[in-house]
C-alpha cells in the first residue's frame, strides 16, 4: 500500500514537473505566423567573368601565398581563358515599408544585374537597390508594390543576454525556415568590422539566411542576420545579426541621399591593457590609445598626438577602442567635437572639426582604385586596401594589393598580387597619397614604388607616359 502510494507520489510529482518544463518553453508560433508574411526570398542574377587565365608573372608559390593570406584572387590565376557566364545566389530580406522597402545584406545585391523578391505567398518582384553600405553590410530595396506586410521594430536597448531570439530565412534555398537560441552576447566587435555592434546568438544561420530579420518573443525585429562563424561553411554556434537601430539609420540616409555618410578624425587607436592604463597613471583599463595621429588630419590640427587616451568623444565614455570608431563615425562631417583625453596624467578637453570618411566601395573588401578619368588608361594600375588582417599577417602597418597591372604599370614591371608599401623612402600610408602621386606625375616624369612581392622587398619605376 505504502509503495503503491509512494509510486503514485512520484509519477504525480513527474507529471507536474514535465508541465512546468513545458509550460516554461516558448512557443514560437504566434510570432512565426504575425511576422513570419513580411519576410521575403531575395535572388539575384550576376554578370560573373571566370578569371581562368594563367595570371602573367605568378608561380605556384605565390598564388599559394595569396590563397593562404585570403587575398582575393588577381585575374586569370587559375588557367584557361577567362568566361562570362550568369551566377546566381540566394538570401533573405523583410519588408519595412507596406509600400515596398526591403532590408537586406549588402553582400546579397552586391554586384547584381537582376534582383527578384518573392513573398511568403508566392508573389514576386523585380527589386531595385535604393542604396547599398559595404561597411555596415545593409542595403534597401525597392518593390513597385503597396499594401504589403511589413515587420515590426524592436529596441535593442531592451534586448538582454539570455533573451530568446529566433530567425526566418532561406539558408541553403529552403524556403521559410524558422531556426531559434537565445542572445549570447550584445555588442560584439569583430575583426575588420568597425562600424557594427553586433548581437551574437547561438540560432542557427546557414548561407541564405544572409539579410533576414532576427525576431525578439514580441515578435520584433531586433536585428538583421549577416555573418557566422565557420571553419566548414556551415552553422557553428556562433552567428551576428546587425543591431536593427544601427540598420534603420543606415537605410534612413539611404532612401534620402542613396549613400551613407560618416565623420572621422584620422588616429590609428588600440585597446588600453590594464599594464598600459597603469603606465599611462590612468586607475584603471579603458578608452582608446592613438598609437598614431594622421599629419593634418581633424585630430592633429585640434591638437590631439599619439600616446593621449581618448576617453569621452561629445561626451560620451568610450570603454574600449572598438567603440571610439562607431561613435565618431556617427558624428556628422564637418561638426565640432568635443573630446577628453588623458594626457601626463591627467584629463584634458580639445575641440576638432569631424572630417568625412571616404566612401567605401560597395562590391569590393577593401577600398579599390582604378585611376580616375585622367589617369585611368595613363597608368593601367587597379589596387585595393588590404584589410586588419592581411596588413598583420604581412607584418606592415599599410599596403595596397595590385590587382591588375597593364600599360605603364605593366611596364614598370609591377605584377598582379604585388603589394605597395611606400613611395620612394616615404612609407605609403593611404589610397589617397598614391591617388596624389600619381596625379601630380607629369608626362615623362617617374614615381619609384617600393613592394613586397613574395614576402621580399622591391623597388619598381612606374613612368608617366608622354602621350
Amino acid at each position: 500500500m505504502l509503495n503503491r502510494f509512494l509510486l503514485t507520489t512520484i509519477l504525480l510529482g513527474s507529471t507536474v514537473a514535465a508541465s512546468a518544463t513545458s509550460a516554461a518553453l516558448p512557443d514560437f508560433t504566434t510570432v512565426v505566423e504575425k511576422e513570419g508574411k513580411a519576410v521575403v526570398n531575395i535572388s539575384t542574377t550576376a554578370s560573373v567573368r571566370d578569371d581562368d587565365a594563367a595570371a602573367p608573372g605568378m608561380d605556384a608559390d605565390t598564388l599559394e601565398l595569396l590563397r593562404r593570406f585570403g587575398f582575393p584572387m588577381p585575374p586569370g590565376a587559375r588557367g584557361g581563358q577567362p568566361r562570362q557566364h550568369q551566377a546566381q545566389s540566394l538570401g533573405s530580406g523583410f519588408i519595412i515599408d507596406s509600400n515596398g522597402y526591403i532590408l537586406t545584406n549588402a553582400h546579397v545585391v552586391a554586384k547584381a544585374d537582376e534582383i527578384t523578391v518573392k513573398m511568403v505567398d508566392k508573389r514576386t518582384f523585380k527589386a531595385k537597390v535604393v542604396g547599398s553600405d559595404a561597411r555596415t553590410d545593409v542595403a534597401l530595396l525597392k518593390v513597385d508594390a503597396s499594401n504589403l506586410p511589413k515587420v515590426a521594430l524592436g529596441d535593442v536597448n531592451k534586448l538582454k543576454q539570455g533573451e530568446w531570439v529566433l530567425a526566418i530565412g532561406q539558408p541553403f534555398g529552403l524556403d521559410n525556415t524558422v531556426t531559434a537560441g537565445i542572445v549570447s552576447a550584445k555588442g560584439r566587435s569583430l575583426p575588420d568590422e568597425n562600424f557594427v555592434p553586433f548581437i551574437q546568438t547561438d540560432v542557427a544561420i546557414n548561407p541564405g539566411n544572409s539579410g533576414g530579420p532576427l525576431f525578439n518573443m514580441n515578435g520584433e525585429v531586433v536585428g538583421i542576420n549577416s555573418q557566422i562563424y565557420s571553419r566548414s561553411g556551415g552553422y557553428m554556434g556562433l552567428s551576428f545579426s546587425i543591431p536593427i537601430d544601427v540598420a534603420m539609420k543606415v537605410a534612413d540616409e539611404l532612401k534620402s541621399s542613396g549613400k551613407v555618410t560618416r565623420g572621422r578624425i584620422g588616429v590609428s587607436i588600440q585597446d588600453v591593457s590594464e599594464d598600459l592604463a597603469k603606465s599611462f597613471g590612468l586607475n584603471k583599463a579603458g578608452g582608446a590609445l592613438l598609437s598614431s595621429v594622421e599629419k593634418e588630419g581633424p585630430a592633429d590640427k585640434a591638437g590631439l598626438k599619439a600616446g593621449d587616451i581618448l576617453l569621452k568623444f561629445n561626451g560620451q565614455s568610450i570603454a574600449n577602442s572598438g567603440e571610439l570608431p562607431r561613435v565618431v563615425s556617427a558624428a556628422k562631417p564637418g561638426s565640432k567635437a568635443t573630446v577628453q583625453v588623458w594626457r601626463d596624467k591627467a584629463a584634458r578637453e580639445f575641440q576638432l572639426a569631424v572630417g568625412q570618411l571616404e566612401e567605401s566601395d560597395k562590391n569590393t573588401e577593401g577600398r579599390e582604385y582604378k585611376g580616375s578619368s585622367d589617369d585611368a588608361g595613363k597608368f593601367g594600375l587597379v589596387v585595393q586596401e588590404l584589410n586588419a588582417r592581411q596588413l598583420k599577417q604581412l607584418g606592415i602597418a599599410f599596403g595596397l594589393l595590385v590587382r591588375d597591372a597593364v600599360a605603364a604599370a605593366a611596364k614598370a614591371g609591377l605584377q598582379a598580387g604585388d603589394v605597395i608599401v611606400g613611395l620612394g623612402g616615404q612609407d605609403l600610408t593611404s589610397m589617397a597619397q598614391l591617388r596624389k602621386a600619381l596625379n601630380d606625375l607629369k608626362a615623362g616624369e617617374s614615381l619609384p614604388l617600393r613592394v613586397l612581392r613574395n614576402g621580399n622587398p622591391a623597388f619598381v619605376v612606374l613612368k608617366a607616359p608622354t602621350k
